[in-house]
């Protein structure tokens, strides 16, 4: 024991560089002294000329430097210039111990060009904690965990982050009202169809051929619906109210035709009608039969060339349907913010509020 110390103390006041032919080698212990488990650092520097390949001690993290002291970490090489000739390199190794005692660690060998270079060995001393084995009351054992004090400064964010979304959901669920109460507009566009005249007065005709009222006994309502047809093809035809004229006025319109044969036929037509419609004239059937054909061939003869078409009608809103549509606009898209804004709201308070806890 006496020779350990001896040996200690020799290395505590030994010389601490060594230098040969321009190279110096040098290692300096930070503490001495350490208790265990604690840390020191050991800080090797080489100073060497620019043109010599330097090789430091190959040791690495949880490397025993000498029984008993380890190496916890290698920290990286800092190199720095001194002149233009000569170059110097530190590297530090930080060391622990678990075990009470004084260490001699060796000298680091260091290599300069393949030639060795060696440091001073170092001291180091680590002490252990003096425990009172007689008063051991005054040893307390570990704490149980224990809750966070409230810090109003820490919550006082996500209240008023929390107060908001209540806001902007009353302002929402206000606005939403408002919405159901505005109904929408609904701007239709039609689609009319224009049928020519000559195409509706036929169909109509063959509706009457196919419930074959010209053999009907009900003549009266035969003449009317053939007459009716007759008279709404010739005002929408020729442009003037047929409808409403007796049949002297009708024929006498249409006589700036020029065809009196047609004419003709029509009037007799016409005529037959209203003997059966008024005077309770009963017809025959060959006559009914003929009367029918008689319509049918006026028709050919004087329609147009007109095709069927459709035509787009959008429907003109007024003032108070513009500003109501408007309005719905402006209110669905404060709506969609208004749902954004609560989510985030709600995640972000969710997410602070469970790192405070």
């Amino acid at each position: 024991m006496i020779k350990r110390l001896f040996t200690f103390i020799l290395l505590t006041i030994a010389p601490l560089c060594t230098f040969a032919q321009g190279v110096s080698v040098e290692a300096k212990i930070d503490s001495m002294a350490i208790y265990i488990g604690e840390q020191t650092g050991v800080t090797l520097t080489v100073i060497a000329p620019q043109d010599k390949v330097v090789q430091m001690p190959a040791f690495k993290a949880r490397d025993m430097v000498c029984p008993g002291v380890e190496i916890v970490e290698v920290v990286k090489d800092d190199t720095t210039k001194i002149d233009d000739a000569t170059r110097q390199i530190s590297r530090k190794y930080l060391l622990t111990s678990f075990d009470e005692n004084a260490y001699v660690i060796p000298a680091f060998v260091v290599k300069v060009s393949g030639k060795e270079y060696k440091t001073n060995p170092l001291a180091l001393k680590v002490i252990t904690l003096d425990v009172d084995t007689l008063n051991l009351n005054q040893f307390f054992g570990p704490k149980d965990v224990q809750n966070n004090p409230f810090l109003w400064s820490e919550w006082s964010p996500l209240f008023w982050m929390s107060f908001l979304m209540l806001l902007l959901v009353a302002i929402g669920i206000y606005l939403y009202v408002r919405l159901k109460q505005n109904k929408p507009i609904i701007s239709r566009i039609l689609i009319v169809k224009h049928i020519p005249a000559h195409q509706k007065a036929l169909t109509a005709i063959d509706k009457i051929k196919q419930e074959k009222m010209q053999n009907s006994e009900d003549q009266k309502t035969y003449y009317t619906r053939l007459t009716d047809t007759l008279r709404s093809y010739i005002e929408e035809r020729f442009g003037f109210n047929a409808m409403e004229m007796t049949t002297t006025e009708i024929i006498a319109h249409l006589k700036e035709t020029k065809d009196n044969k047609m004419i003709q036929e029509l009037r007799e037509l016409f005529e037959t009608a209203d003997l059966v419609k008024f005077a309770k004239y009963s017809t025959l059937i060959n006559e009914n039969d003929l009367n029918l054909v008689n319509a049918i061939n006026f028709i050919d003869q004087t329609k147009t060339e007109e095709k069927e078409t459709e035509e787009k009608i959008i429907p003109k809103l007024s003032k108070d349907d513009e500003r109501i549509k408007e309005s719905r606009k402006v209110i669905k898209v404060l709506l969609g913010l208004i749902a954004v804004a609560v989510v985030f709201i709600i995640c972000f308070v969710l997410y602070n509020a469970l790192m405070l806890l």
